[in-house]
């Protein structure tokens, strides 16, 4: 198995309508199959192909006796390869 090395890392608190406006913003962006993120001077630009594999998560965890839940939105592409499935919403 490869070692896997963090290229960028955000974590903050936000508004969830910061949120949704983020992640609209983020839409458009991979619609021309390239993403720059940026925070302070750190810039890491990424090209993305036309296939990838898109992966959600949700999940619930019980911390302090309060239960923590997380949706997780991913998506991974191997460098070169085009293949891809597909994915749909219910």
């Amino acid at each position: 198995m490869g070692r896997e090395i963090v290229l960028f890392k955000s974590e903050e608190r936000k508004e969830l309508s910061a949120v949704a406006e983020f992640l609209r913003q983020l839409a458009g962006k991979l619609d021309g199959n390239q993403v720059i993120l940026r925070q302070g001077t750190e810039e890491l630009v990424l090209n993305i192909p036309n296939n990838v594999v898109l992966e959600l998560k949700a999940e619930e965890e019980e911390k302090k006796g309060k239960m923590k839940r997380t949706l997780e939105v991913e998506i991974e592409w191997i460098e070169g390869d085009e293949s891809g499935g597909k994915v749909t919403l219910g």
